[in-house]
């Protein structure tokens, strides 16, 4: 009896410590935390649609601004599986700060184009956008704007509109040009855009539009998605004035190709759900999510054959830069530097 009463004694010990690993073990199979830096109405349908589609649940915190310092704090105990952000240098950052995980995949590597992908799996581009020139339609002739060097020329004086040169799209474009051209060319080019601005660097991407309309400037910089968004604009409808002011021009078409930034996703350290957020990326990635993301943003699809807006397919097809994304976002550090060097906000 003492054998079969310590039998079940083991027996009941075992099942007891079973239910309570089971009780506070992570729900790997069933759920994924997600912090994202791209707003909710973009990103939940994309959600919905894999959790309808997989049986995975997917916990979203949407992180406007603070997602390094927030990961930073939260060290190995974060909760988060995988970040989404709007943009290659909040990429770079997790990564820099060795926030992130190497992670393969080959439905990733057939779905993403290698240069829009980091070498060591830490992160994946998941959209595009071409940072591109905005002209108005009358005060700017064909010829006079094809590249980004021609925002630097003399013939420019005065007639340019840009946000902050310390933003990271403007960043991203410094760095793109200081991988194609070295850095010495790339400050000169700082330089010039600066002697030719029109009015101290502010606002965003469509406050530059709306200063062209105004007549303000001639020309600006801004991301290809900002025209969509003007120009459909219902809450507030003189933005489609200001789209309807202005073309779009696709730089550098007769040589490297046209700058152009991601969004993206990655894996980190902290991840007990590893195997469940690669399975989300993929899905990001594929058919059905990057049709709602192209019809949702009026981004580009990474994925090649997907189809376009029709109002970004109206805008015409344009070559761009295939610099490795991984080599723009090494030199973002020198880009920063090279903006303060010439005082461009000042």
């Amino acid at each position: 009896m003492k054998r079969l009463s310590g039998f079940y004694t083991t027996v009941f010990a075992a099942t007891v410590t079973a239910a309570l690993v089971g009780a506070l073990a992570p729900a790997s199979a069933a759920e994924v935390n997600l912090y994202s830096s791209r707003q909710p109405f973009l990103i939940n349908p994309l959600l919905d649609a894999f959790t309808k589609e997989t049986g995975t649940k997917v916990n979203m915190v949407y992180i406007k601004k603070g997602m390094l310092e927030r990961l930073k704090a939260e060290g190995r105990n974060s909760p988060a599986d995988l970040v989404l952000t709007s943009d290659l240098g909040n990429l770079n950052n997790l990564v820099d700060a060795g926030l992130m995980q190497s992670t393969s995949s080959a439905v990733l590597e057939a779905n993403i184009p290698a240069n829009l992908r980091h070498p060591d799996g830490l992160w994946y581009g998941l959209t595009t956008r071409a940072r591109v020139i905005f002209a108005h339609k009358d005060r700017v002739k064909a010829d006079e704007v094809t590249t980004y060097e021609d925002l630097a020329a003399p013939h420019m004086k005065g007639r340019i509109c840009v946000r902050s040169g310390k933003h990271e799209y403007n960043i991203s474009l410094l760095a793109s040009i200081i991988t194609a051209k070295g850095e010495a060319a790339a400050e000169a080019w700082a330089q010039g855009v600066k002697n030719n601005l029109a009015r101290k660097p502010q606002g965003n991407d469509r406050a530059q539009v709306k200063a062209i309309y105004q007549g303000e400037c001639d020309v600006s910089l801004g991301n290809t998605y900002y025209m969509g968004k003007m120009a459909t604009n219902e809450k507030d409808p003189v933005q489609k004035k200001w789209a309807a002011s202005v073309r779009i021009i696709f730089p550098n078409q007769k040589d490297r190709g046209t700058h152009i930034n991601i969004s993206g996703a990655g894996i980190t350290k902290s991840s007990l759900n590893k195997a469940e957020a690669v399975k989300l990326v993929e899905f990001l990635t594929g058919d059905q999510a990057q049709a709602i993301y192209a019809q949702g943003n009026f981004e580009y699809p990474v994925k090649p054959g997907v189809a376009l807006h029709p109002m970004v397919a109206s805008w015409g097809t344009f070559k761009a830069d295939e610099a490795l994304m991984s080599n723009v976002a090494s030199q973002r550090t020198l880009a920063t530097r090279i903006m303060d060097r010439v005082r461009f906000d000042n």
